[in-house]
């Protein structure tokens, strides 16, 4: 059987993503909008959705989005809410919201490590927690959690955001146990380095993230559409993908 036609069909589903202003976010409502997903976009930048919205819209593809902090509670119920005004379900969720910050732990604020475990982690557990009742009432769906290598093995100069990581690969697993009797697939995606405004954060230089060998959103952002799309009994809970170049 080849590959296409053992995929599913990501026809006329619906996915929440959070952070789609820019990077992988962005790449990956592209990505899903491509093979026939209606997106419900989230992040704090309103100017940066309505431009996702009109670019995807162009080619007559059906985007909405709505802003705001993915920390906030209120979010995660007002993405839900207008996913089921506007397409009447939600089908899938891409938990990419979050931000970096790379430097020593004695130079790290503890408003730092607040800011990082709010946007990476409560971030997936509220938009999780919002969604995952609908998912269960069709017993079916995907959530995926856009982790990182980082939260596989620690580094120097990431303590916090390693942290967070590690975090949302737990939870996933968690996440995973519970909701996989209800047909829920769930995947940890943990990726190197990427070629975005998040890779500089706080701590790195654009240009030097310019010159690397890390990898481009779009090549990630085909990762997140491979786990949506696998056969009914097939799940992926955890990937990693890493660039072809040194580890640095």
């Amino acid at each position: 059987m080849s590959l296409s036609t053992a995929i599913e069909s990501l026809q006329g589903k619906v996915a929440i993503i959070t952070g789609a202003s820019s990077g992988l976010g962005w790449a990956t409502a592209t990505a899903l909008a491509a093979e026939g997903v209606r997106i419900v976009a989230t992040a704090r930048r309103a100017e940066r959705l309505e431009a996702l919205q009109t670019e995807l819209n162009r080619d007559a593809h059906r985007c909405t989005f709505v802003a705001g902090d993915a920390a906030d509670p209120a979010m995660a119920e007002a993405a839900v809410a207008l996913a089921l005004k506007e397409f009447a379900r939600v089908d899938i969720l891409v938990n990419n919201a979050g931000q970096g910050n790379y430097k020593p732990l004695v130079e790290t604020t503890v408003e730092d490590y607040d800011a990082l475990m709010n946007s990476n982690m409560r971030s997936s557990f509220l938009f999780t927690r919002a969604v995952a009742p609908h998912l269960i009432a069709q017993r079916s769906g995907s959530v995926v959690f856009i982790s990182s290598v980082a939260g596989l093995a620690g580094a120097s100069n990431e303590t916090v955001y390693s942290a967070s990581k590690f975090a949302q690969v737990g939870f996933a697993q968690a996440v995973d146990e519970e909701l996989r009797p209800y047909g829920i697939k769930v995947c940890a995606l943990c990726p190197g380095g990427i070629k975005t405004e998040f890779a500089v954060g706080r701590g790195r230089k654009a240009e030097d993230v310019a010159r690397s060998h890390m990898m481009e959103a779009s090549d990630v952002a085909d990762a997140v559409v491979f786990a949506c799309m696998q056969p009914a009994n097939v799940r992926v809970p955890q990937m990693t993908v890493r660039h072809m170049g040194a580890r640095k």
